[in-house]
């Protein structure tokens, strides 16, 4: 367990009904982001973790030169940089019988690989001690028929009452369905992930590369972080007995070397030699691209962002990157209309300010959306037909593989 000094030992203490300015549901990457940078506004804010403690599941992060410039306005970048290589460029490697084939290509910008916890710990040591509460367990959102502001509802029978809400609370977001149009049925991919950690005691041989191998439908990712630990993920269609595998580390690794067969020696040893409490198998749930252009992101003085407003595959390694965007552009957009920090918050000032928060992410989440969408598709297929139509989509609309990266947030 991490950051004691963030728990809220007597949870079940607390009063009936407490008042707060800034709630934010969530704290996971996103949850801590938006914190963080609020924080650097010098705005307040509660940020609620169903958790006993701050965790992070999925083992690493893909953060390219667009999650690099929002780290950099949260100000841990520069801490974060000493955890992992800088890598310098790639390969695609298909392990096909008939036509086995390497194809080299460049990364433009900068492109590292982080654990999830050192990225958390990060944003939370930055945060003043009470901004955390932990063991918070969040059922219901509603609105208060009198004040109009938000009320939520915890397991433990408390209840807070907020100015403003923010969901940060992922895929199965509660906070999500209070907001939209229409609710957002989430859809899943005919793929699953499979992410771990190997640990090479004396050292690995790899070069500072990002390596895709591919064969059939299974596809092998790695990626070095050090000169002994090395991050891997494997996609695979996914099982009935998926449900049961993912629940033991060890049938997860099971499973993943049936699946790979016809990979390098090499990569094999990689997954048998893996650290079990680090792995993870899920399946990919994603909010379709389209709905991102017709759904609401905000009612009232309740907002989402990240995965609760734009949940996505990882194919494109930008959904921590983009998680951390929201949660720059979020509050600069309360800052911009909060000009005097001391003063109440008002539920017209708030509501301008995420009305130009959501137009601002739109198109940007839309587009990654679309994009991940398509991999997945082109993932999931057996169908020739298909999958060349993909790529022929792709190819006209995502020309540029590093194109998502060389977005900019702007400043805080």
């Amino acid at each position: 367990m991490f950051l004691k000094t963030f728990l809220f030992e007597n949870a079940k203490a607390m009063e009936r009904t407490i008042d707060n300015e800034i709630v934010i549901v969530g704290g996971g990457i996103c949850g801590l982001a938006t914190a963080l940078a609020l924080h650097r506004k010098k705005i307040k804010s509660l940020v609620l973790e169903k958790s006993d403690e701050l965790r992070a599941t999925g083992a690493a992060i893909i953060v390219q030169a667009n999650g690099w410039h929002a780290l950099d306005q949260l100000g841990v970048a520069s801490t974060l940089r000493q955890t992992a290589f800088q890598i310098q460029g790639g390969k695609f490697m298909s392990l096909s019988e008939d036509e086995p084939k390497e194809v080299p290509f460049g990364i433009n910008g900068e492109f590292r690989c982080l654990k999830r916890t050192d990225l958390i710990k990060a944003m939370a040591n930055c945060l003043p001690q009470e901004t955390i509460r932990t063991g918070c367990q969040v059922l219901s959102t509603e609105l208060d028929l009198v004040t109009k502001y938000p009320q939520i509802l915890l397991s433990n029978g408390s209840i807070l009452r907020a100015k403003v809400v923010i969901g940060c609370d992922g895929v199965n977001s509660i906070v999500a369905n209070m907001v939209t149009l229409h609710p957002t049925k989430l859809l899943r991919f005919s793929t699953c992930v499979a992410r771990g950690f190997t640990k090479y005691q004396n050292g690995h041989q790899f070069p500072s590369e990002f390596v895709m191998m591919s064969r059939g439908q299974v596809q092998l990712g790695r990626i070095p972080m050090t000169d002994k630990l090395v991050y891997w993920f494997v996609t695979r269609l996914s099982t009935f007995q998926d449900s049961i595998i993912s629940k033991d580390s060890a049938l997860i690794r099971q499973s993943l070397m049936e699946s790979m067969e016809g990979f390098p020696v090499h990569a094999m040893d990689m997954i048998r030699n893996c650290k079990l409490s680090s792995l993870h198998l899920t399946d990919l749930k994603y909010r379709p691209p389209w709905d991102l252009l017709l759904n609401r992101f905000s009612k009232g003085t309740i907002v989402v962002a990240g995965d609760a407003m734009h949940a996505t595959g990882p194919f494109v390694a930008q959904g921590g990157s983009a998680s951390i965007e929201d949660a720059i552009v979020l509050a600069r957009c309360l800052a911009e209309k909060m000009s005097n920090k001391d003063a109440e918050v008002e539920r017209n000032v708030v509501e301008e300010a995420f009305d130009k928060y959501a137009k601002e992410r739109r198109m940007r989440i839309f587009w990654l959306s679309l994009n991940t969408f398509l991999v997945g598709k082109r993932l999931d297929t057996k169908s020739g037909i298909v999958r060349s139509l993909v790529l022929a989509i792709m190819f006209v609309l995502f020309r540029d593989p590093d194109g998502h990266s060389h977005y900019n947030c702007g400043t805080l």
